[in-house]
């Protein structure tokens, strides 16, 4: 493929706008929601078609991108759908409720010979790339754990909301901002063998986790302490990882979240207090621009996304592992 993707939209809602403000020179040609109206204000200046039916947008034979950007009971459904239909698909996180329909779409994706993209937008947040990028240039030295914390405080009437409902949601707090940490823990220290913590329902009035505890370990014992929570009140976002030789810790996403920042703390041969170098990321989010542009050079060499299916299920394995060990069903 040598111009742009051409590309349909599922789920016209806050994701599914910045996905479309996101897109640059590829052309929107459908847009799909349950909410027609939302549909249109999504295309409006395009000449996109624009429908109720999804099914009507993934049929296209002038589509070549289809973007998922519903709830998630539909993410698995549509991402299957689209890619019978023959088309690359960038499925939000966290792709699926579980692990049956996760599974379920790893074996239309291998069948289909179309690339999936999973949209976990946090690492391509200037301050993560900017931390990964020191590690691999051994910054910090050998990995030793992650410490990590991502919350909000919700919002009135937030317990009456479809991520309160486990059929449409599959979960609560540790399946949506939850496995943003998971993946990014993952990225610094590896895969984990070990899951190990507790999800509760503390503050809201709903079947679902308003906060989940993790500590999760890898084979060479890399840990990772993670607490995600919408019972925050004030918004949070810190990811601190330490190595032998140093620590880079990230605080704020921008926005309601904070300045996002990134500071490199450098033990020094002496002890003591270390070396500090602080890089600081104002202005508007690059990640969904910088996560689209990677998925469409993804499609124009067929190579596989960086972000995939198996790193989704990898995710969800740890959320699964936890509701079970919670008493929480949502299977």
């Amino acid at each position: 493929m040598t111009s742009s993707p051409r590309v349909a939209i599922i789920g016209c809602g806050l994701i599914g706008k910045r996905r479309a403000a996101a897109l640059g020179s590829a052309p929107i040609v459908a847009a799909a929601d349950v909410e027609i109206d939302r549909a249109r204000a999504l295309a409006a200046g395009s000449s996109a078609a624009c429908t109720t039916d999804w099914r009507d947008a993934i049929r296209r034979a002038d589509v070549d991108v289809v973007i998922v950007a519903t709830i998630n009971s539909l993410l698995a459904e549509i991402s299957i759908a689209a890619l019978e239909a023959g088309k690359h698909v960038l499925v939000e996180k966290p792709a699926a409720r579980n692990l049956r329909e996760i599974d379920a779409l790893i074996a239309a994706q291998k069948g289909s010979g179309k690339l999936v993209r999973v949209g976990f937008n946090h690492r391509y947040h200037p301050a993560l790339q900017k931390a990964k990028q020191l590690q691999l240039d051994d910054a910090v030295g050998e990995m030793m754990f992650v410490r990590g914390r991502y919350g909000h405080g919700g919002r009135r009437g937030y317990d009456r909301e479809w991520r309160a409902d486990p059929k449409r949601s599959g979960g609560g707090e540790l399946i949506d901002q939850g496995v943003h940490l998971i993946d990014l823990a993952r990225q610094f220290l590896g895969d984990f063998i070990s899951v190990d913590g507790f999800a509760r329902t503390y503050f809201w009035d709903m079947p679902v986790d308003d906060n989940a505890f993790l500590l999760l370990q890898t084979a060479s014992r890399r840990t990772a302490m993670l607490h995600v929570s919408c019972t925050e009140w004030k918004n949070l976002f810190s990811l601190e990882v330490y190595g032998r030789n140093g620590k880079l810790q990230v605080d704020g996403l921008g926005g309601s979240y904070g300045l996002e920042r990134l500071t490199y703390y450098r033990m020094l041969p002496e002890m003591g207090p270390p070396e500090a170098n602080s890089w600081e990321f104002p202005g508007s989010d690059p990640s969904w621009r910088l996560e689209l542009e990677e998925f469409f050079e993804d499609i124009r060499r067929g190579r596989r996304p960086s972000a995939s299916l198996e790193d989704a299920r990898a995710t969800l394995s740890a959320v699964e592992t936890i509701y079970a060990k919670s008493g929480y069903d949502f299977r």
